[in-house]
């Protein structure tokens, strides 16, 4: 089994600690709904370390599209509270997908 390890377990109480930058509320990237986008980051994050460090290979499809989608979005928001929430997801899910084990 994966080592959960405290990083993303602390990553992930941060995250939930982190009030959603009021800037991102209704952004739309392209295509992709910045909302959806943290809910469904969340989402995998959440199963994920409610399964000891194990995703359904659709859950780890869908945290992989999460992650592209967040460097797309990270190209829009530059600075501000909005890019440090979003890296610190992005960060997040991908520490979550090095770790997975389907």
């Amino acid at each position: 089994m994966a080592s959960l390890g405290p990083d993303i377990a602390a990553m992930w109480q941060a995250h939930r600690d982190r009030w959603f930058p009021p800037l991102l509320r209704g952004a739309e990237v392209g295509d992709i709904d910045v909302m959806l986008l943290d809910a469904d980051t969340a989402g995998c994050v959440s199963t994920w370390l409610g399964k000891g460090g194990r995703l359904s290979p659709e859950t780890s499809r869908i945290l992989a599209t999460c992650v592209e989608d967040l460097d797309t979005v990270l190209g829009v928001f530059t600075d501000g509270e909005e890019r440090y929430y979003l890296q610190q997801l992005r960060i997040m899910a991908a520490a979550v997908l090095a770790k997975t084990e389907t």
